[in-house]
């Protein structure tokens, strides 16, 4: 069976989780998107995994789609206890720390090699200002390259102005405002909805996010630009992990390294068959135009510069290490 250092069990006591061992060994683990996603896919196998390497002494139950805490609930609740695990798209956080935005650096990181490279960058350094609020991750997985839905041809900023933009972090509302858009708060659960009542009218996605959500039901376009390549992570709360005795450590973490490289290469594998879905479904998928490209690549440079002077020294290290690579 699991062992519980003392601090471990304190904090498992006051996050509601119980105060024994026992009560401790199932774990729920609120993931923000549909149990078809392949996040929440791999979620379930890194839980089976976990069951397994663990000889059933940790049981974690995934809550897809939202149904046990909001997309922007989740990180809260686990760092707060009222859950030990859950997953999460990174750069939602980059408000309250700008570094966790590295990964939406528009044209930095443009193919799944490079936004490995980027990651492998990145994570020391994230990975130790998460463990400042209170969060381990056990791993991530990135989306495929972020493009632009819109029910109309869009040419450039003069076809954008007043259109009502889905927005899930910092970087997607800017973009929006940029283009003279106006960013609307609205969660992937939540997108079919706003979509169909006119809350969004338009959005920056994969064409995952499409497929899941039958967006072809209420727009026409998807301009494919590959702006950047978002991650999603699976965190556990701090004092959780650390109360965890190292053998159930070690198990849990080769479940997450094996699901990451998994999870990784099913998100390379269905890039472009999720186009293939949009197009069978009567949207039309393009290249964005030369003009439209060129605005959204100025876009990015200020919003790199933007997100430098943020992050200061810490994220200047990280673009150099990526571009020393």
């Amino acid at each position: 069976m699991m062992k519980y250092s003392v601090k471990a069990a304190l904090t498992v006591s006051t996050i509601a989780l119980g105060a024994t061992a026992a009560s401790a060994e199932k774990w729920d683990m609120p993931m923000a998107y549909s149990a078809t996603n392949f996040h929440s896919e791999m979620g379930v196998v890194f839980a089976d995994k976990v069951r397994e390497y663990t000889s059933g002494d940790l049981d974690i139950t995934v809550h897809p789609g939202g149904s046990l805490f909001k997309g922007g609930e989740i990180k809260r609740a686990i760092q707060t206890g009222q859950v030990p695990i859950g997953e999460r798209f990174m750069a939602a956080h980059a408000n309250e720390v700008p570094l966790l935005g590295w990964d939406n650096l528009p044209f930095v990181a443009t193919t799944y090699a490079d936004n490995a490279k980027l990651w492998e960058a990145a994570k020391d350094t994230v990975n130790g200002q998460l463990a400042d609020i209170n969060l381990v991750t056990l791993y991530t997985c990135p989306w495929p390259g972020q493009g632009f839905y819109f029910n109309k041809d869009v040419n450039s900023s003069a076809d954008t102005q007043g259109v009502k933009f889905r927005s899930y972090n910092t970087a997607t509302a800017t973009f929006a405002e940029a283009l003279g858009m106006v960013p609307v708060q609205v969660e992937a659960a939540e997108l079919s909805q706003a979509l169909a009542t006119g809350v969004a009218e338009a959005f920056i996605s994969s064409g995952s996010t499409g497929y899941d959500r039958k967006v072809w039901e209420h727009l026409s376009n998807y301009y494919k630009v590959n702006a950047w390549l978002p991650r999603n992570y699976v965190m556990v709360n701090k004092g959780v992990w650390e109360g965890l005795d190292a053998d159930t450590q070690a198990a849990v973490q080769k479940a997450a390294d094996e699901t990451g490289a998994a999870c990784s290469a099913k998100s390379e594998e269905l890039a472009g068959w999720y186009f293939e879905q949009l197009e069978a479904n009567g949207m039309k998928v393009e290249n964005a135009g030369a003009d439209f490209l060129k605005e959204l690549e100025a876009i990015g440079a200020d919003m790199q510069a933007t997100w430098l002077k943020d992050t200061g020294a810490d994220g200047q290290a990280i673009l150099d290490a990526y571009n020393a690579n």
